[in-house]
């Protein structure tokens, strides 16, 4: 009795009241505010907003456009990204590690650079390309403005995500399954057919599935490509209506944003349960890769390989760089043109970029930190041997992968909806402010911060918590002594992505963005849009630069850490 007496509540319970705290607060008050305005009517649910804006012409194109872009994108990506991965993990060509991060790259550029980027490549201002003396003619339509375009840049952005998740899934295929076909004298496409493919299916369902869902999302490229184009998508549409009515339109557009995150929740539970029923129980841990010889032909693998490259990184690169260094879009790139004005404009002369890098900077940082301490939190709950708590760690987990799926213009809507008023209570509004950026971040990239640190919590040994906690080391000890130690390198990981995710996105600051809280993605896509070519290319290059030089950090770093934490070091 006297031991019960003196019994104080663990800060177990506490840490999770907290976190559930927050996701009630950013994740589920602000989606619900949303299904309440575009899914009912005089308070009864109903379908009839959607309807009604189904009814109009312009929600039907732009829900058949959206639908047909990530289909056919995510077919493409689905295609190549595989093709791919079987090269790199099952044969035995060469710098398989330098041609997966070069690969990659494309992945973690902002969608909205790489259409910039595509566009100064191929038309016929392009500096690069009136530089090979190979432009089309002035004044010629650009190659890109149409629903191809938008296709072709979607399946770009998005092959290096289904690389990397089928890569991750051939390294966990048993060896000596292939191994023992290959003896018994069975050539490798027959293995590819009959072994390696089967085993892949329920990888394939899921790779396909994010890109679709990744393309359904898309804001950077359908907006620069496909408006010229007249070839609006539904997220465009949700920008178009809110930058040209405001908040006055908030219920029609909420009817909109709802539909496009019915639509994305849709397809991955149709992803979960189709992996749910094909699941393989030959999948295990990860294995060195296979490297089947290709003899004479790999030299012209590699080429090929190095030939993608070329074209899916060096050659926007390139173009960024060149239009970039000179005075006005248009103009030769040579010798006599080049001029580092831009850079210099962008760098410290416009205070709109020294803001807009600043911003970004700030929110992107706090939002990393922020999310990698909710990751452990949840990841510490997931490993937990006490049912209640993982239970809730695994429903939290759930609920981050709920919002990662859903595309960032309708958590952006949903969060206008739920700040647009000052908050109760405090009488504090963080309606136009940073704030309301950062927060956004955390609902849209909680997933992202979350899978390194699940992915090192799976090797700890849960029998070292319990031997603390049955010594009577308190939650805040086990925490301080045991989990994070072990697991503070695959949060900081996770933290880096988060920024590297957060510092040039566009898709969710579009909307949340007001004068003085310009983040760089805004910045850079209103400097296109405005006409300034020349200082939108400087900028994004900037930024492709911090990208790359944060990535091989990130690759360095993750030499010291178990597989799967650096997402690309499978």
């Amino acid at each position: 009795m006297q031991a019960r007496s003196s019994f104080k509540p663990d800060g177990e319970g506490i840490t999770l009241a907290i976190v559930v705290f927050i996701a009630a607060s950013l994740f589920v008050m602000p989606l619900a505010l949303l299904a309440r305005a575009g899914l009912t009517a005089d308070g009864i649910l109903t379908l009839a907003p959607i309807l009604d804006a189904l009814d109009s012409r312009s929600v039907p194109r732009a829900l058949v456009n959206s639908l047909d872009s990530a289909f056919f994108s995510g077919l493409i990506a689905l295609v190549l990204g595989t093709a791919i991965a079987l090269v790199i993990g099952l044969t035995d060509i060469r710098w398989k590690g330098i041609f997966t991060f070069l690969l990659l790259i494309p992945m973690m550029v902002p969608p909205h650079v790489t259409a910039i980027a595509w566009i100064q490549a191929m038309g016929p201002s392009s500096p690069l390309l009136q530089a090979l003396g190979v432009a089309p003619e002035i004044g010629s339509t650009h190659p890109l403005y149409s629903r191809q375009g938008v296709i072709a840049l979607l399946s770009i952005q998005h092959m290096p995500l289904v690389f990397l998740v089928v890569l991750a899934a051939l390294r966990a295929i048993p060896r000596e399954m292939v191994e023992a076909a290959r003896i018994a004298g069975s050539p490798p496409l027959a293995v590819l057919r009959r072994i390696v493919l089967p085993l892949l299916a329920p990888i394939l369902i899921s790779a396909f599935a994010l890109a679709f869902v990744s393309a359904l999302g898309n804001f950077g490229i359908p907006a620069l490509l496909g408006i010229p184009a007249r070839y609006t998508t539904l997220p465009v549409l949700l920008w178009q209506r809110l930058a040209s009515f405001g908040p006055d339109v908030l219920s029609s557009v909420a009817a909109i944003a709802a539909l496009l995150a019915a639509i994305a929740i849709a397809v991955i539970a149709l992803q979960m349960t189709l992996l749910a029923r094909t699941r393989s129980p030959l999948i295990g841990p990860p294995q060195p890769p296979l490297e089947i010889g290709l003899g004479a032909r790999r030299s012209v693998v590699e080429g090929l390989l190095g030939l993608l490259v070329l074209a899916t990184l060096v050659l926007p690169v390139m173009a960024l760089l060149t239009t970039s260094l000179i005075p006005t879009y248009g103009v030769p790139f040579g010798l006599a043109t080049i001029t580092f004005e831009n850079f210099a404009e962008v760098l410290f002369r416009q205070q709109v970029t020294l803001r807009a890098f600043a911003n970004s900077t700030l929110v992107a940082g706090l939002a990393a930190l922020t999310l990698a301490a909710i990751a452990m939190a949840i990841a510490h709950f997931i490993n937990t041997r006490q049912a209640g708590y993982r239970r809730a760690g695994a429903g939290l987990a759930t609920l981050a992968e709920t919002t990662y799926a859903i595309p960032g213009l309708v958590i952006s809507i949903a969060f206008i909806l739920a700040f647009i008023r000052p908050i109760p209570v405090l009488d504090v509004s963080i309606y136009n402010t940073l704030i309301i950026i950062g927060l956004a971040y955390i609902c849209a990239f909680l997933s992202i911060a979350l899978k390194p640190v699940t992915a090192a919590t799976a090797q700890l040994d849960p029998a070292l918590e319990e031997a603390a906690r049955v010594s009577g080391a308190r939650f805040a000890m086990r925490m301080r002594r045991i989990f994070a130690p072990l697991i503070a390198p695959a949060a900081a990981s996770g933290a880096i992505l988060v920024f590297l995710t957060a510092y040039n996105e566009i898709t969710v600051s579009a909307l949340l963005w007001s004068t003085g809280n310009e983040t760089i993605g805004t910045t850079i896509y209103n400097y296109e849009d405005g006409g300034y070519t020349t200082l939108a290319a400087a900028m994004s290059t900037v930024t492709v630069i911090a990208t790359i030089g944060l990535m091989v950090a990130l690759d360095r770093f993750g030499r010291r850490l178990p597989p799967g934490v650096v997402p690309w070091r499978v």
